[in-house]
């Protein structure tokens, strides 16, 4: 753990004097097992539903067997685990953003498993086989919200266009059927393109081409992509799952709408620095974006056109709006929140910056039948907040993952707790 990232939980652990005896009973109660009770009564809550139904204050809802329910107001279950929610709000699951968690760990380079560095187009390249559901970095983010997060493979440094496929986990460990294949253009991907974005839609076009003709390759044809690497690019262009582009720059952004439209691709953008630029086409083209509402500063000559308001002028052009963080640090997706916050602070609406970590990503990826909002039959993935959610002295007091209340313990807490021991005894002499 870094000097800062110890500051920031040594000032964080004055606000958990408010909750300190709520956050040991929760202890307490996965210790003995109520953390798998069947039945749950969450009363009194301002639950955010994250539907048409809106806000619905003292609101009551019920979790059976890991799921949703009843939603109502004086509700009764005999045998359930009552918790008096005493007006807080009570929100889906938070979504991690695009991020490296569970196929990295911290400091560690035996496990970076995120990277195919080959400079080739791998599509078949699954990240998924390497991730580790016991990875310390899920109990981090789990006690800061966060129950989902979309996995990706490549690097910061890019080196590929089409870097392989991830897709939608669960921060309890668990995985889903959903499949994303993850492309990356723009001008640090020049190095697989002879150095020159253009030639970035050539390989592109390429590729397609043979996973759509694999019948008609001629022997000792040059080829981009392996066998298996066609059937998997194949499977993506039938639908198979989301082709998500990172691309920063408002041209790049429109050849990516423009060749989506040729080949008839179901795809979302990532990054899109300069989306507010190209907010009307994005919305015509009814293509989700998922932004850094921190990014203000151009890193290179992509994202010239950045803008703190970037989320907010997308929504208000008819944009369907997520959030990703620039760094897909796996310890670092407990702040999704408050890049939302942030957005928010910029013009962009609260419930529509709830629903860029909610709603809007279970829907993108496919997932939303099981995540995302509050409502009857739904997975009951669910987070108790001490106040606004969006407000990083908030604290997720209990989060539920398919109705079981999970540990409020993680490594960093265990480590927090152990230099907060040592500081005490020190100060004591």
């Amino acid at each position: 753990m870094s000097r800062r990232d110890l500051g920031s939980h040594l000032t964080m652990a004055k606000h958990r004097g408010a909750v300190a005896s709520l956050v040991l009973a929760v202890a307490a109660t996965v210790a003995a097992g109520g953390a798998n009770a069947e039945s749950v009564l969450i009363r009194n809550a301002t639950v955010h539903t994250m539907t048409t139904a809106g806000t619905l204050k003292g609101t009551d809802v019920l979790v059976t067997d890991g799921v949703v329910t009843d939603i109502g107001t004086s509700l009764s279950a005999s045998g359930a685990q009552v918790i008096d929610a005493k007006g807080q709000p009570l929100t889906p699951g938070l979504f991690g953003g695009m991020t490296h968690v569970g196929i990295e760990e911290v400091l560690d380079p035996t496990t970076e498993d995120q990277a195919l560095e080959m400079n080739e187009m791998r599509p078949e390249f699954d990240v998924m086989k390497a991730f580790n559901p016991e990875s310390s970095t899920l109990g981090v983010a789990r006690i800061g919200g966060i129950t989902f997060a979309a996995i990706i493979p490549g690097t910061d440094e890019k080196s590929t266009i089409v870097a392989g496929e991830g897709a939608i986990v669960r921060l309890d460990g668990g995985t889903t059927k959903s499949r994303i294949l993850f492309v990356e253009l723009g001008s640090d991907a020049n190095e697989i393109s002879g150095g020159t974005r253009a030639a970035q839609f050539m390989l592109l076009r390429q590729a397609i081409l043979e996973a759509r003709n694999q019948a008609a390759i001629a022997e000792g044809d040059e080829r981009l992509l392996t066998p298996l690497g066609r059937k998997v690019l194949r499977e993506f262009i039938d639908g198979a799952g989301v082709i998500l582009f990172d691309v920063d720059r408002a041209a790049d952004i429109r050849q990516v709408l423009a060749f989506a439209q040729a080949e008839k691709l179901k795809i979302a953008i990532a990054g899109a620095a300069e989306g507010w630029r190209v907010a009307a086409e994005l919305a015509a083209a009814k293509v989700p974006v998922f932004v850094d509402p921190f990014e203000n500063l151009p890193d290179s000559f992509d994202s010239i056109g950045s803008t703190l308001e970037n989320a907010a002028r997308l929504h208000k052009a008819g944009v369907q709006v997520g959030f990703t963080m620039g760094s897909t640090e796996p310890h670092n997706i407990r702040k999704q929140r408050q890049t939302a916050g942030n957005a928010v602070a910029h013009g962009l609406p609260w419930d529509a910056a709830l629903a860029a970590i909610t709603r809007v990503p279970a829907e993108v990826f496919a997932v939303a039948d099981r995540v995302g909002t509050i409502e009857k039959g739904r997975r009951a993935d669910l987070v108790l907040w001490s106040g606004d959610p969006l407000e990083v002295t908030s604290l997720a007091e209990q989060v539920f993952i398919d109705g079981k209340l999970q540990s409020p313990r993680s490594r960093q807490t265990e480590l927090r707790d152990r230099y907060l021991e040592r500081i005490r005894s020190n100060t004591a002499r």
